[in-house]
């Protein structure tokens, strides 16, 4: 069976056909660098090359799913390479992955995290888990493919409160309203989600893959019509005033904005 090797990602290809990939910065949430960002874009190219691969799990090690992306880093390589590209790439790369995606949120999802957990097929998480994007509280545009998903799976209305607040959702009110498919015992949401990756995995191949197939070009309508003008505008924002005292306020470990309302 083939070993896979990065940074900071750990990958799992079990006996059963599924692939458990952890993001694996514990120290930091699972925060993501650009490196880190760059070994995500690959590893669902690798997986999808693999032919033992029948299912991938993503998950987070720790106690949380993924903070984001890394405030400390971000800004280190941003002018040396091509942000809006690595973001089309990370969201094609998951949405191209024949193998069924689940993901098991077993803590906090947060700005790129919420992505990564919600552009997975299926999306299982513990009651302890939240979901946010933040890139507003950030200074920045949700360009990464928030602006894309929220409204499709909430609907405009709704998706444009958590997209312009910045505000958490838990995961009961998440699974209510449409946003992941369910909440799963406190501890258990691994294994869970292996079990009905397992399940997919021994399924109807071909028939579980087309229909992903056919499912997934409703997102990428939605991913080509307005992913490219948010990464730019994201971009854009990078280098506002607002973004400066994001960071400063991070590093600085104080207050940034005002209080987002309910």
């Amino acid at each position: 069976m083939k070993k896979y090797t990065y940074r900071d990602l750990l990958v799992d290809v079990r006996p059963s056909g599924v692939a458990v990939v952890t993001l694996n910065r514990p120290e930091v949430l699972n925060a993501i660098t650009w490196s880190m960002h760059a070994e995500i874009e690959q590893v669902f190219v690798d997986l999808d090359n693999d032919p033992e691969v029948k299912a991938v799990v993503l998950t987070g090690a720790g106690r949380g799913f993924c903070s984001g992306g890394d405030q400390n880093a971000l800004d280190s390589d941003v002018h040396t390479i091509s942000p809006t590209r690595s973001g089309r790439h990370l969201i094609r790369n998951m949405l191209e992955l024949e193998s069924p995606l689940i993901a098991a949120v077993n803590g906090a999802a947060v700005g790129l995290g919420a992505t990564l957990a919600l552009f997975c097929d299926i999306v299982f998480a513990q009651p302890s888990a939240r979901f946010a994007d933040t890139h507003v509280t950030a200074g920045v545009v949700a360009g990464d493919g928030g602006a894309v998903i929220w409204p499709m799976l909430l609907g405009p209305v709704r998706a444009k409160h958590y997209l312009m607040t910045g505000d958490f959702i838990s995961a009961e009110a998440a699974a209510a309203a449409g946003l992941i498919n369910k909440v799963v015992e406190e501890g258990a949401v691994l294994e869970h989600a292996i079990q009905y990756a397992e399940m997919l995995a021994a399924g109807p191949r071909d028939a579980i893959i087309w229909t992903k197939y056919a499912v997934n070009k409703l997102i990428k309508e939605q991913v080509h019509l307005n992913l490219d003008s948010a990464g730019a505008l994201e971009m854009i924002t990078f280098n506002s005033p607002e973004r400066a005292e994001a960071v400063a306020a991070f590093r600085e470990k104080r207050k940034r904005f005002a209080e987002n309302g309910g």
